[in-house]
């Protein structure tokens, strides 16, 4: 299976608890035209944010990079359980590793049903995975929002 020296290196450098910071401060939900289907109206979420985090810890002489995503996660009316990658990056160095963002997300946020209306709250969380050059992937979470987020559901872009 695994090599004496991989279960100690394992045992040893991958005890790093990485902290973080994660603050919401609205998400916003209004009425857009998809590219793709221009005559169907879907309502599309706006997420604005604020993450602090230290991963650090996280590097070691066999990391190559770590690949940081912001996860929304929600159940929409049907009671189907979402997860949602929001926003992304890709830290490839030690001194890279304290991040400080204050942004909106990167990637459309929509729902398969095309309404948020329904939908109370959402939970937000920093994961991680770390990419070694010898080994196996390994994951975790940096940092999450302290209480679920509401949906508002505006009526006009302002």
């Amino acid at each position: 299976m695994h090599s004496i020296i991989s279960r100690v290196n394992n045992s040893f450098l991958f005890t790093a608890d990485p902290k973080g910071e994660l603050t919401v401060a609205a998400v916003k939900v209004y009425n857009a035209k998809v590219p793709r289907y221009p005559r169907r109206k879907q309502e599309m979420a706006f997420v604005n944010f604020d993450l602090k985090a230290d991963l650090k810890p996280l590097f070691n002489w066999n990391t190559k990079q770590l690949f940081l995503y912001l996860e929304a996660e929600y159940v929409n009316t049907e009671g189907v359980h979402n997860e949602v990658v929001i926003w992304d990056r890709i830290v490839r160095r030690k001194e890279d590793a304290l991040i400080k963002v204050s942004g909106k997300n990167k990637y459309a946020f929509r729902d398969f049903s095309r309404k948020f209306k329904d939908i109370p709250t959402s939970n937000y969380t920093l994961k991680y995975s770390v990419m070694p050059y010898v080994g196996l992937l390994t994951w975790g979470e940096a940092a999450t929002t302290l209480e679920p987020v509401e949906f508002h559901v505006e009526d006009h872009i302002s």
